[in-house]
């Protein structure tokens, strides 16, 4: 498994990562406009992506330092205790549990990329064709189960009680008027699964290492509306900073943009 699949398969837990999290934090210094951007992120894709915003962002006057982390909770300590100036590694159900449950004064204040679930088959090729009393298979999980059901609501193939949000569990099913069987696996087990369901929602991670390309393959997959997309966040009394504004425009420039699809090849997709 290689470090790309190693990073993915980490952020799929992420929401589930800060249950029963405690702590408290100091205050955090404000990034000067001239000084060196220090920036948090976590191995991998992440890093890789920033090492490019910091070449672009060069171009700019900006001068940014990349701190990597090597676990999901250090990045917003670090950020909360003025460590860092910035960080980009999480989504936002993530950062909401922290805020909540550290009372972090962090917000997020860009979307970045997102590691994609998609919706995938071997046996139609269009979602329309997709019969009634087909099978689905989702993640057993909370927070991957819910993904998938949000996922397959958007597409119109069943519909959730309301306010029922990211933890949509199959019991949430309020609509299912094509009767679809969803039948709950392991996470891991899903795309294993294809041979035997009509469909499948699967997570980037296990996409990939069972061969398939999230922006090819699959026949429906999240976009940058979705609440799982990756964001940048800072400390709230930076979030106007003209440091922060000038790595945002670096992160969102076509530099950066053609380096993620080319290099990631579709299990990592912008979302500016």
């Amino acid at each position: 498994m290689n470090k790309y699949i190693k990073a993915v398969a980490l952020a799929t837990v992420l929401v589930a990562a800060v249950a029963g999290l405690t702590g408290c934090s100091k205050p955090a210094a404000t990034p000067a406009a001239d000084k060196i951007l220090k920036v948090g992120v976590t191995a991998g894709p992440h890093a890789e992506i920033m090492d490019v915003v910091k070449q672009v962002a060069d171009k700019d006057g900006l001068k940014i330092e990349v701190v990597e982390f090597n676990d999901y909770v250090q990045p917003n300590v670090a950020l909360s205790q003025g460590d860092i100036d910035v960080n980009s590694f999480q989504h936002q159900p993530y950062l909401d549990n922290m805020v909540q449950d550290r009372k972090y004064d962090i917000v997020s204040v860009a979307k970045t990329v997102i590691y994609p679930m998609g919706i995938y088959s071997k046996k139609i090729i269009a979602l329309n064709e997709l019969k009634p009393g087909a099978t689905i298979a989702i993640p057993n999980d909370p927070t991957n189960g819910g993904r998938a059901l949000l996922l397959l609501e958007k597409q119109g193939l069943i519909k959730l009680k309301p306010g029922v949000g990211l933890k949509a569990a199959a019991a949430d099913i309020a609509e299912n008027p094509k009767g679809f069987k969803v039948k709950e696996l392991d996470a891991a087990q899903v795309p294993r699964s294809l041979e035997d369901v009509d469909l499948a929602a699967v997570n980037t991670n296990y996409a990939m290492t069972a061969g398939l390309v999230p922006n090819k393959d699959a026949l429906a997959i999240e976009d940058g509306n979705s609440p799982y997309a990756n964001i940048i966040a800072v400390n709230a009394k930076d979030k106007d900073n003209p440091a922060i504004t000038k790595l945002i425009k670096a992160y969102h420039s076509e530099e950066v943009k053609k380096f993620v699809n080319e290099h990631f090849k579709g299990s990592v997709i912008a979302v500016w």
